[in-house]
């Protein structure tokens, strides 16, 4: 099906034929939800093993009683578990509680009322902080940016990462911008992993910013591969430290999609400066996290071996459900000018561009033939996607039998969607 060689008659009989599978599809009464990445139960039974392994020991490897309070950056056990994931030194870690998102709205926040290097830092002081934020991209960073009343520039996610002629560019005009979301490896929705150069590019940022400007790297899928050799992540911290930038990042990371997703351990990773910023705001509002849980992860994942054989059984379970949904899309629109989409080797999404004008009508179809999809424009700043065409498929939690019902949905969806935007 090529609409841009279609006559009208052409049109309004595809429109015809699609209208009559569409309604055979609501019949079937359908309620599979493809909105949310979120582990499944088959995954969350992974760490079942986490309950009782302590087994009365509350001991640390250091002496401390994980039962008491105390301890505001976490324990060592736990630094060293999430030094692993961010690759990075267990002493320029914070472990926390189950969210990272929770860490990043914490470090936006300080940063914005009390700023990370002393009260001149403060965002609050400028005339209107910004953030860049690259789209397609993350619903959950511009909610933190809302809420914070920080404005929100876009720049394209490119087939390497962010597009970074348009940030640096922004940079150097605009000493209001403080922030950059970057998600660099397997990119919410997109599954991109950023390039050398571009991480490179990334790292030299401090260098033209405004010294409180901070990059959020939330590395929330550094293990989530799904194929034997995956694409390598050059090391921000590592090329920040030739660059003298280290201040510039400030990297996060959990377990929430590696053992239970709502008791997991999640991280923080930055420069001395910056975690002592970070930690002489966070002792008001606590007096140290859940260390009786840091110490069942750190036990539960003692090495790099146990971390990769744990990985190795999700994997396992997300690939088929990965490669049904890039087989119905190879399938339907492999050849035709419906859409395009990117093949992720890891993460827990899928990308989908539909026509434009088109995304939030096939969102509105697949939901009234029982398809849930996540919302078009969530995947940009204000929930609005300018060229209405992103669609963010997450696949984990139907089984791969749901998955292939899912996507002979959303295949008639879209191509009907498409086929009345034309003929509009």
């Amino acid at each position: 099906m090529q609409l841009d060689q279609a006559t009208p008659e052409q049109l309004r009989q595809w429109e015809a034929e699609l209208t009559t599978s569409y309604q055979d599809l609501q019949n079937l009464s359908l309620n599979l939800d493809l909105t949310r990445g979120k582990p499944s139960a088959e995954q969350l039974s992974l760490s079942d093993k986490l309950d009782g392994i302590l087994n009365g020991n509350y001991t640390a490897a250091d002496g401390t009683d994980v039962r008491n309070y105390g301890g505001l950056d976490g324990i060592e056990d736990a630094k060293q578990l999430g030094a692993r994931i961010l690759q990075v030194a267990p002493n320029e870690v914070l472990a926390g509680g189950n969210s990272s998102l929770t860490l990043m709205f914490q470090a936006a926040s300080f940063a914005y009322e009390f700023g990370l290097n002393g009260a001149d830092s403060a965002w609050k002081n400028l005339s209107e902080p910004k953030f860049i934020c690259p789209v397609p991209g993350y619903d959950r960073h511009y909610t933190v940016c809302e809420q914070l009343g920080i404005k929100m520039i876009t720049v394209p996610m490119l087939s390497t990462g962010p597009d970074m002629d348009k940030v640096e560019a922004l940079i150097k005009a605009d000493s209001d911008i403080v922030g950059m979301w970057c998600v660099p490896k397997y990119s919410n929705p997109t599954g991109v992993v950023y390039s050398d150069e571009t991480v490179s590019r990334i790292a030299q940022l401090g260098k033209i910013a405004n010294p409180a400007f901070r990059v959020f790297w939330d590395n929330a899928y550094a293990v989530h591969d799904l194929v034997e050799n995956p694409p390598a992540l050059t090391n921000i911290a590592d090329v920040c430290r030739q660059q003298g930038t280290e201040d510039s990042v400030l990297q996060f990371a959990s377990t929430s999609k590696i053992t239970h997703a709502g008791a997991g351990v999640a991280f923080m990773g930055g420069s001395a400066a910056n975690l002592a910023g970070f930690k002489s705001a966070l002792g008001t509002c606590t007096i140290g996290p859940d260390k009786v849980n840091q110490l069942r992860h750190a036990l539960f994942l003692p090495d790099d071996a146990a971390l990769a054989a744990h990985m190795k059984k999700h994997a396992d379970i997300i690939q088929p459900r990965f490669n049904c949904v890039l087989e119905n899309l190879e399938n339907a629109f492999s050849g035709t000018d419906l859409g395009a989409w990117e093949t992720p080797v890891g993460g827990y999404f899928i990308s989908f561009d539909t026509q434009p004008g088109c995304a939030k009508a096939v969102v509105k179809l697949a939901a009234e033939a029982g398809v849930k999809l996540t919302p078009a424009g969530a995947t940009f700043p204000y929930g609005n996607d300018p060229e209405d065409r992103n669609i963010r498929l997450a696949p984990t939690v139907p089984s791969v039998e749901e998955v292939d019902q899912a996507m002979k949905v959303f295949e008639v969806c879209v191509k009907l969607a498409s086929v009345r935007a034309r003929l509009a």
